[in-house]
């Protein structure tokens, strides 16, 4: 994960962690996002589909990321909440591709909770996050 403003901590015996980190080290500007969910900007869903939230979730988190002058690389962490966690198992592939393109390849330390609904009916998927933008970009 070079590159990347912040130091991701894993223990040397531990098997890697893929698609994830266990901790994350950073200094500068905290952004802690809200939870948000795979509407557009005019709170509409488009799609009912997993993948397809998802995608729209996160294309909204790098909105709200830059925003507070923040990029998808200032992300040290991310809390997932899933109406259907054998939906997000079954598309692993798709979330992946789609992780990818619209974050790349950083992954912060993350969590994944299955809950019973969110507030919105038709949300399948609702992301916190939070944002480290280092005092001085290297």
């Amino acid at each position: 994960m070079s590159g990347s403003p912040h130091e991701f901590l894993h223990p040397k015996s531990w098997k890697p962690a893929r698609g994830y980190s266990n901790g994350v080290a950073a200094r500068g500007r905290l952004l802690f996002l809200g939870g948000l969910i795979g509407w557009n900007g005019e709170q509409e869903f488009e799609t009912d589909d997993f993948v397809g939230q998802v995608a729209q979730t996160l294309r909204n988190i790098v909105a709200v990321l830059e925003e507070g002058g923040a990029r998808p690389e200032h992300l040290v962490r991310m809390t997932w909440y899933v109406t259907d966690k054998q939906a997000y198992l079954d598309n692993l592939a798709g979330l992946g591709a789609a992780y990818r393109d619209i974050l790349g390849k950083h992954y912060p330390a993350m969590a994944l909770v299955q809950v019973a609904a969110l507030v919105e009916d038709r949300a399948l998927v609702e992301i916190e996050a939070t944002a480290v933008v280092p005092d001085t970009e290297d």
